[in-house]
């Protein structure tokens, strides 16, 4: 057995096919295809069912993969020992960064990153929470930046920031003349919302939870981004809460439309997440202090109460 098979193994788990496996791991079909038959062969056990369209892994075929994450990922784990002592921080890291983070957060720790660390390669990619808890625990992820807390099975998270909500509250409001708003204040018939699968949007209806002016069957209007919501608002459909850091860009001529809301200040906990497995720590270790030093001039809140982004109804599975 060795690590070249298992990782063969787990191309094929991914796309479910051998051709499309053996292109993503730079060999012909049929060298992908023997080296997983003699480790069949060696096992003497089927991982893979061949007779399916796609390709499906068989019982046993489910652990062993799983098994082999574990295996490939300890023996990068050398690599990450050597670089480590060496003092190098650098190679390919592919972050993860939810789409209610990465407008505000990414433009203002790149390019201080990039200037640091020359010899770190970063592959940005935006995706909801869902997809990037299934990628880091499928080794497509190195690190992600999400909303938290998740306590996932597997999955650490080291605290970035907490980041308070804002409401967005046009002139044509019942809430405008506040100064500050409450959580009892917030009626989701009035609230303008993300669309499904934005956890910025879980973590306002657990928010509306706790007031009295929550009904499950009663929704406004959804949008994918928040210049959408605002300009929604700024119609009179309604009212919106935003990010805090969302809030420093926004038009000078909107600026009057936002409320704090009193102490304890509702918050998103936003912190840096990986598996538990620790490989790259150096370069994780480097973002975090990096996102520290910017973010920490831009958001001084102490006294908030964080609001779990996790829907209740769909909690991502152990």
């Amino acid at each position: 057995m060795t690590i070249t098979q298992l990782h063969y193994v787990l191309a094929v788990a991914e796309h479910k096919n051998f051709t499309k496996a053996a292109q993503k791991v730079f060999v012909t079909q049929p060298t992908l295809s023997m080296q997983i038959q003699k480790l069949e062969e060696e096992l003497d056990v089927q991982i893979f069912d061949r007779t399916k369209k796609p390709i499906q892994l068989t019982e046993t075929g489910q652990k062993i993969v799983q098994q082999a994450r574990n295996i490939v990922n300890e023996s990068d784990r050398i690599k990450d020992i050597v670089d480590q002592q060496k003092g190098f921080v650098g190679g390919i890291f592919k972050l993860g960064v939810i789409p209610t983070v990465m407008p505000t957060l990414l433009p203002m720790f790149i390019n201080n990153f990039i200037k640091k660390y020359p010899k770190v390669k970063l592959k940005i990619e935006e995706l909801n929470t869902e997809a990037i808890v299934e990628r880091l625990r499928e080794g497509h992820l190195d690190a992600a930046i999400a909303a938290t807390p998740l306590e996932l099975q597997g999955i650490k998270e080291n605290v970035l920031y907490y980041e308070p909500f804002v409401g967005y509250i046009p002139n044509t409001h019942r809430l405008y003349k506040k100064e500050e708003i409450e959580i009892n204040d917030l009626d989701i018939d009035d609230m303008l919302l993300l669309e499904d699968g934005h956890c910025f949007k879980d973590g306002i209806l657990n928010l509306c939870k706790s007031s009295r002016n929550y009904d499950d069957d009663h929704f406004q209007l959804e949008s994918g981004s928040f210049e959408t919501l605002i300009k929604l608002a700024n119609e009179g459909l309604g009212m919106t809460l935003l990010p805090y850091l969302h809030t420093l860009d926004i038009k000078d001529s909107e600026k009057k439309n936002l409320r704090m809301f009193k102490e304890p200040v509702p918050a998103r906990e936003v912190s840096l997440i990986y598996n538990r497995s620790e490989l790259k720590m150096q370069i994780i270790e480097a973002i975090q202090s990096t996102i520290a030093g910017v973010v920490k001039g831009a958001i001084a809140f102490h006294n908030v109460k964080i609001i779990s982004p996790v829907n209740k109804k769909k909690e991502y599975q152990e």
